[in-house]
């Protein structure tokens, strides 16, 4: 069963983030990005990929949408990742979803 990765840095837009006299970013956003440091782009997309698939429930539509891509650039993207033999979480049907898988 597919698992989120547990080094993977959770991102959060705030309304504190300010930059210091060198332009950077600071507060969250510095401690947020500090995960990202060391990671392909190709790595992050795909656990923002089925990070959010995951949230919405397998449900791929709502997944792209909440993406701003495709629905046949994720259902490639899917693709590729089982290919690459990485668990992909199923798409859920909402008649056949119990109550407590429902978050949110």
């Amino acid at each position: 069963m597919w698992q989120p990765r547990p080094d993977f840095v959770h991102l959060r837009m705030s309304g504190d983030i300010a930059a210091d006299p060198a332009g950077r970013a600071g507060g969250a956003a510095a401690i947020g990005t500090r995960g990202l440091v060391g990671r392909t782009v190709a790595e992050v997309e795909r656990d923002l990929i089925l990070l959010t698939l995951d949230h919405c429930l397998g449900n791929r539509t709502r997944a792209a949408a909440i993406l701003g891509i495709s629905i046949r650039t994720l259902r490639n993207k899917l693709g590729e990742y089982a290919s690459a033999g990485i668990d992909v979480p199923p798409s859920l049907d909402r008649k056949h979803v119990r109550p407590e898988q429902l978050r949110r």
